[in-house]
């Protein structure tokens, strides 16, 4: 199941594979077409800023469209497809956990901004004309430093913390529900706990004593920030997996049941349908045909 796509790191990204870089910022004019294949993971933070031109983006099968004046993020472990940048105005910033938290004393200030790794936000965020002039210069300051034969990693992640605070100040400005910092990070520690162990189908109150909190307080906190219950959170991300390995593997709807913990197939293709719509062999037979996998 690793496998399945290439997962890659910021060196892939300018196309020197054996470069440890953790932070890079470009402008689409003057990168070269990675070598890199068009469906993938990234192992790093992705952001694509987009002055002029129009394009799409599809994160683990939702398909977005990205417009002037906004910021398209890609977190780690989401599966992407690589999209035509050169009519674009605009470049990408390519940043690591690591980088980001360099130096920090507070360990959840990533977890803090409520816009990264939430499959329940939209991850382009389209900015009025007098905010994106905030961002964009805080984005040229970035490039200048970057640039210079003295940069300082200092000085570059003290800019992204900026661009980052800028646009947790846009999102915060314009939500009309004020969710605490204590709930988004309890949220996303319960979604890394997720992508660890949901392929052992585990229940809520599993994830309530990882978090040392009550299954009840773990739903409402679920709730507050995704709309969802903890079951319904917990089943949306065994479905992704699921269509993650019936689009890209040779597995059986049998075998990936199996290896979702799911040993009851027909219970499997019932809760697939119920969240995609659609049966397993149907979702399967349209996503060769989308992708072209024989």
């Amino acid at each position: 199941m690793k496998n399945l796509f290439p997962s890659y790191h910021i060196g892939h990204f300018i196309n020197q594979p054996n470069n440890p870089t953790a932070f890079e910022i470009m402008r689409f004019e003057e990168m070269e077409e990675p070598n890199v294949d068009d469906i993938h993971k990234h192992t790093f933070y992705e952001i694509l800023w987009t002055e002029k031109g129009i394009s799409q983006q599809t994160i683990d099968y939702k398909e977005y469209e990205v417009l002037p004046n906004t910021l398209f993020f890609i977190s780690p472990n989401q599966i992407h497809k690589f999209e035509e940048w050169k009519p674009l105005i605009g470049g990408t910033i390519l940043f690591t956990e690591d980088f980001f938290l360099l130096n920090q004393n507070n360990k959840d200030k990533l977890f803090e901004l409520s816009f990264l790794d939430n499959f329940y936000t939209n991850p382009c965020i389209q900015f009025t004309e007098d905010n994106f002039i905030e961002v964009k210069q805080t984005i040229h300051f970035m490039i200048n430093e970057q640039k210079r034969a003295d940069k300082n990693q200092t000085i570059l992640q003290s800019l992204l913390h900026i661009l980052l605070t800028q646009v947790q100040r846009c999102v915060d400005n314009r939500s009309e529900k004020n969710i605490s910092k204590k709930n988004i990070i309890l949220y996303k520690k319960f979604k890394n706990l997720l992508d660890k162990h949901f392929t052992e189908n585990k229940t809520s109150n599993f994830f309530a004593e990882q978090l040392h909190i009550t299954a009840h307080h773990l739903n409402l906190i679920i709730k507050d920030v995704t709309g969802k219950t903890t079951t319904e959170v917990i089943r949306e991300r065994s479905v992704l997996e699921a269509k993650r390995l019936l689009t890209f593997s040779d597995f059986s709807i049998s075998e990936i049941a199996t290896r979702l913990n799911f040993f009851d197939i027909s219970y499997f293709s019932k809760i697939f349908k119920a969240e995609t719509n659609q049966t397993p062999t149907a979702f399967k037979m349209e996503m060769s045909e989308k992708y072209q996998i024989k």
